[in-house]
């Protein structure tokens, strides 16, 4: 008989399903939701649809032995998640200071997961289960699966097999990974002799298991050069493919080995709209409601995923290490029947807040040969340029989307998510981009051009700025002929590789060419397993093994952060010191041209008579945001 709940979260709710053992412990760093955008709710319902047992532990106290008890041992084997997000990106800002909220976290609350946690919950349950199987997955594990740079100790690490003390690794997204390994374990087969299953990393002995492997640097000499990091982890790129992809295997001493398997094969539509249609419950676990509620149920739960991977390839993004650049898709009638659950939803108001994915306006693989023979290795399907094999069509989505917006209830379908502004202005039909000016914008339409110096976009991966600027003049130009108020909010980043105070200062020339400054600026955070990270930890291109300019002195990355933001009065010392140091004076003074004005004048024009506010005037209305690349 199905029971239509949460999965236990204690053994009291085991007991209650009449089970006596579970079969695995799933030990996660966030708050228990049951939605298909948490990582935790896919691999436990999966499981569970195969017809195993599954207890949650959710953020478990890593000081005390006990909280790792509550089921017992299990009879396969723990599973081992930090979270949503990698455990040290949730704590740190890129400055390295800690946060103050955590999204995961019932109530918002920061501090109920320890730094590195997948490691502190391994090591945890190395204490009291000595040889019960741990198997480790999720985005912080799958990006540390070999040898790594950790930005937050500055060092090289070793592959977090070692250090959490686990026995398999599960990488990419690993549903289907882990019910074979969930398998093996239920016939019988000692989780050492697992070595065989796509899309795992394992530590062996001896190579006798490595077959056909590539032999990457040890770590001893990944230590010794940075060079030899920076070859490494270029042959680890050219391999994440599931139909190119070649085994490989790192030597850490004459008795210890972690080997990686190839990536899984890409799922099929089939198997998307089942792991979609599992029985999810939708929503954080009750016992979360005395405590505020999870936050980050409120961004996803009218929300709908309809694609993973991104053949994109931005060179500051994990997604080519975890999700891969094949496109995986779900049926139309998939999405329609999650969509009709959201709209039956006690708190619908009628807004499906998205309809995307990593990339939204991707629906199908850039070519029809990655279906068999899988991506160019090193190749990227929209940088430098389009490649003559891309397939640009945008036909798919906008079925899909009218689909959505003819739905009972439904009042608008936005997204989100993140369009491809490159890939959609190189489509020579300009139906997509017309119905989606004039239906599935909530006011603003974030994109990502993240620079404009061709010099920076170049080192990101990212089309040259002339691409994106085509793109603008189309977006006001429709708008404008809709009669439509609708802006763009340009997400940029600053100290990426190659973006010296030279490119930095042009960015802010360009910001106040427009008239704009961000609120908010997305300082390049060197994260495990990216080409960016590679080039921050070695001052090399991996891909060409050419120099690169590395900003990663603390105060420089200010100075750079600060122009971005250069109209803020507390930026004034560090945009004045940027300007200066870089030979750029002219931009201090009156001239309509000029970033700031000089410090005395700036000075005298900061200290001004305030004089008491009549506490029964009312305030002034808020104005509204212009639109930002309207020229003035």
């Amino acid at each position: 008989m199905e029971i239509r709940d949460y999965l236990p979260i204690n053994v009291e709710e085991m007991k209650k399903r009449g089970w006596s053992q579970v079969d695995f412990v799933y030990v996660i760093g966030d708050a228990y939701v049951d939605h298909p955008s948490f990582g935790h709710a896919i691999i436990s319902r999966v499981l569970e649809s195969k017809g195993y047992k599954i207890g949650i532990i959710s953020q478990p106290d890593w000081k005390d032995n006990n909280s790792i008890k509550e089921y017992g041992e299990p009879r396969l084997g723990f599973l081992v998640m930090a979270g949503n997000m990698d455990s040290m990106v949730n704590h740190y800002s890129v400055s390295k200071k800690p946060r103050q909220t955590d999204a995961f976290t019932p109530g918002g609350v920061i501090g109920k997961r320890p730094d590195n946690a997948t490691i502190v919950y391994c090591n945890l349950i190395r204490q009291v289960y000595k040889k019960t199987p741990i198997i480790i997955g999720g985005i912080e594990a799958s990006l540390r699966r070999l040898a790594h740079y950790d930005y937050w100790s500055n060092s090289l690490k070793r592959s977090i097999l070692l250090d959490s003390g686990a026995d398999l690794l599960c990488y990419g997204m690993g549903e289907r990974s882990v019910v074979e390994v969930a398998e093996a374990l239920d016939s019988g087969i000692d989780i050492k002799d697992i070595t065989f299953i796509e899309g795992t990393v394992y530590k062996a002995k001896n190579l006798d298991t490595a077959y056909d492997a590539l032999e990457l640097p040890d770590y001893n000499m990944l230590k010794a050069d940075k060079l030899n990091y920076a070859r490494s982890f270029y042959t680890q790129y050219c391999n994440t493919d599931p139909f190119s992809g070649k085994r490989m295997y790192e030597k850490y001493s004459d008795t210890m080995y972690v080997i990686q398997n190839t990536p899984q094969k890409p799922l099929s539509q089939t198997e998307m709209d089942d792991i979609y249609a599992l029985p999810y419950m939708r929503n954080y676990h009750p016992s979360y409601e005395k405590l505020g509620g999870v936050p980050a149920i409120s961004e996803v739960k009218f929300s709908i995923v309809s694609n993973r991977g991104c053949f994109g390839g931005c060179n500051f993004c994990a997604l080519t290490f975890h999700q891969g650049r094949i496109i995986q898709t779900r049926s139309h009638h998939s999405i329609i029947e999650e969509a009709k659950i959201i709209i039956n939803d006690k708190d619908f108001k009628g807004y499906i807040h998205d309809v995307g994915g990593p990339t939204a306006n991707f629906r199908h693989t850039s070519c029809e040969k990655q279906l068999t023979k899988g991506v160019c290795p090193n190749k990227q399907c929209l940088f430098p340029k389009p490649c003559k094999n891309l397939k640009i069509d945008h036909k798919d989505y906008l079925k899909l989307l009218r689909k959505l917006r003819e739905l009972p209830k439904v009042k608008k379908v936005f997204v989100r998510s993140g369009i491809r502004f490159d890939y959609l202005i190189y489509d020579e039909d300009d139906t997509f981009i017309k119905e989606l000016v004039e239906h599935h914008i909530s006011g603003q339409l974030k994109v990502a051009p993240e620079h404009i110096a061709d010099s920076v976009l170049k080192m990101m991966g990212k089309p040259e700025n002339a691409v994106y600027e085509r793109f603008i003049k189309k977006y006001n130009r429709l708008n404008e002929k809709m009669g439509k108020k609708q802006f763009v909010v340009p997400y940029l980043m600053s100290s990426h590789p190659g973006s010296t105070l030279k490119e930095a200062i042009a960015l802010a020339e360009y910001l106040r060419d427009i008239g704009y400054m961000p609120e908010q600026v997305q300082d390049f955070y060197p994260t495990p397993s990216t080409i960016s990270t590679c080039m921050y930890y070695t001052g090399y291109d991996p891909r060409t093994m050419e120099k690169v300019h590395i900003t990663s002195n603390p105060h420089e990355k200010a100075m750079q952060r600060a122009l971005i933001q250069y109209r803020n009065p507390k930026n004034y010392d560090l945009v004045y010191e940027a300007l200066t140091k870089a030979g750029r004076t002219d931009l201090i003074g009156f001239d309509k041209k000029c970033l700031i004005r000089p410090r005395k004048m700036a000075d005298k024009n900061s200290i001004k008579f305030k004089p008491k506010q009549n506490q029964n005037k009312k305030p002034p209305k808020k104005k509204t945001i212009r639109n930002v690349h309207k020229k003035k």
